[in-house]
């Protein structure tokens, strides 16, 4: 059984730092294409950073420069570095899991199947 949790948001000052933490487990993630999307209130969840099996990654133009995303084979986990965090990367954000590539997903205009139940992240000016 696929299971994603996430740890690491909170309230930060804009310009100041956080990392996302995701335990997978059911899966390796090695196997499986990885990613981070967030949704705020009244928007749809959007994609952040992901991650394909086969190592290629990919950032929305918003967080670009800005985020790194990672993930631990040995440990089982997904990671995302957010520095210089703004008041719009106000969001909870959400683990994804796919066993598919990335490529596909966004050709089938799909999101992953598996979701954690998401950490909230909150950035003031």
């Amino acid at each position: 059984q696929v299971q994603l949790v996430e740890s690491g948001g909170g309230s930060v000052q804009s310009g100041g730092s956080l990392r996302l933490s995701c335990a997978a487990s059911g899966f390796p993630v090695s196997s499986y294409s990885m990613g981070w999307y967030r949704q705020a209130p009244g928007t749809e969840r959007e994609e952040v950073a992901t991650i394909s099996s086969d190592g290629r990654s990919r950032y929305a133009n918003s967080v670009k420069g800005r985020f790194s995303i990672s993930q631990d084979n040995a440990k089982n986990a997904l990671y995302l570095q957010m520095n210089s965090l703004k008041p719009e990367d106000t969001a909870m954000y959400y683990c994804a899991a796919d066993p598919r590539q990335m490529a596909l997903l966004l050709a089938l205009g799909v999101k992953p199947r598996n979701w954690g139940q998401g950490t909230q992240v909150t950035v003031s000016s």
